[in-house]
């Protein structure tokens, strides 16, 4: 059974992980957005990424990433939040079925690391999306 891929959105009305996209170069978007729906597709348990679909560890717990490579070997990454649960609990998230959640993306330089703050932005969105029922999704 595929999942749905459902995109964030804030209070403010922003979708952060689209205006991530629109801000990738053309090709690194398509290739995120290719991974997203080969994941959900499969669907997320039984995908094996081969290092562009990842969960994530520590302080990211919970989270998975799309991952792409851009020019220059530039990083880019999608955090993901995978929203499974009963009939009832699916219902009162505002969701039919199991769904990825696309919160935000970030880019990094390669050969770089993604730091605790950069993370903790991500988590506050995150936070944000989960506190919500039903869920607050772009249209």
């Amino acid at each position: 059974m595929a999942w749905d891929i459902v995109y964030y959105e804030a209070a403010d009305g922003s979708v952060p992980a689209m205006q991530f996209l629109d801000g990738c170069p053309v090709k690194v978007a398509a290739n995120l957005l290719a991974v997203l729906d080969a994941v959900a597709e499969a669907p997320p348990p039984q995908y094996s990424g081969g290092g562009k679909w990842e969960a994530m560890h520590g302080s990211m717990g919970g989270y998975y990433e799309v991952r792409a490579t851009g020019p220059q070997r530039e990083q880019f990454r999608l955090f993901c939040l995978l929203e499974n649960a009963d009939h009832d609990e699916l219902v009162r998230r505002g969701f039919d079925g199991p769904v990825i959640a696309v919160i935000t993306g970030l880019r990094k330089l390669w050969r770089t690391t993604l730091g605790e703050r950069d993370y903790r932005s991500v988590r506050l969105l995150g936070d944000e999306h989960l506190s919500n029922h039903p869920r607050d999704v772009a249209k």
